[in-house]
């Protein structure tokens, strides 16, 4: 049985210019709110973010919102926001991220900008010094993270990826196999998420 209760998605507050980067929210916030698995997230209502929370509710799941007080008005309102299940108003961006850490079982990147990015690669970096082994998962929706696993690839050959074998996310092409993928990679003890990471290969 899958030790996945909550997964944490970084994603864009904006829609972007693809409609498949906004259907991929909502493909993956209606499978984890049928799955019954909690979305963590950044407590935007708006873009990408307001794509895959409303598609959580929609399904009968429940979300956690972790929102710095000075980004409320710029990603959402206070009204909007009380439709969450649970909100969480942080000091700054620091304590925002350590608590969608210590919530989260499991981390999923969909398409979005500068946030996103350093977001996830925090996770990542974690990951490689052999602070967890939660699995991580990156959604290629049409190919949007090609970039950055080449930038991957040649930061690795010119040898400055030393431990690469504690961190090997997922990269799937497609929304719908983001929670299954997540569950299978997932150790069925929780205190093995603190261990050596299994092998993932790319789907």
């Amino acid at each position: 049985m899958s030790s996945i209760r909550s997964i944490c998605v970084y994603c864009g507050s904006s829609p972007g210019r693809d409609p498949a980067h906004l259907e991929a929210g909502r493909i993956l916030g209606t499978a984890m709110g049928e799955a019954g698995i909690r979305l963590v997230y950044g407590g935007g209502t708006r873009g990408i973010m307001g794509a895959v929370s409303d598609a959580v509710l929609a399904a009968g799941g429940e979300v956690t919102g972790i929102i710095p007080r000075f980004l409320i008005d710029m990603e959402a309102t206070e009204r909007e926001l009380t439709r969450l299940d649970e909100l969480i108003v942080t000091a700054d961006m620091h304590e925002r991220k350590h608590k969608m850490f210590e919530r989260s079982d499991a981390f999923v990147a969909l398409p979005g900008g500068i946030g996103t990015l350093e977001e996830i690669i925090e996770i990542m970096t974690w990951g490689q010094l052999g602070r967890h082994a939660k699995p991580i998962a990156f959604a290629n929706i049409n190919g949007f993270w090609d970039p950055l696993s080449k930038l991957l690839d040649h930061m690795r050959a010119e040898g400055f990826i030393h431990t690469a074998h504690q961190v090997r996310p997922l990269v799937l092409d497609r929304a719908e196999d983001i929670v299954p993928a997540i569950a299978g990679a997932a150790p069925a003890d929780p205190a093995e998420r603190l261990g050596e990471p299994a092998v993932i290969e790319r789907l």
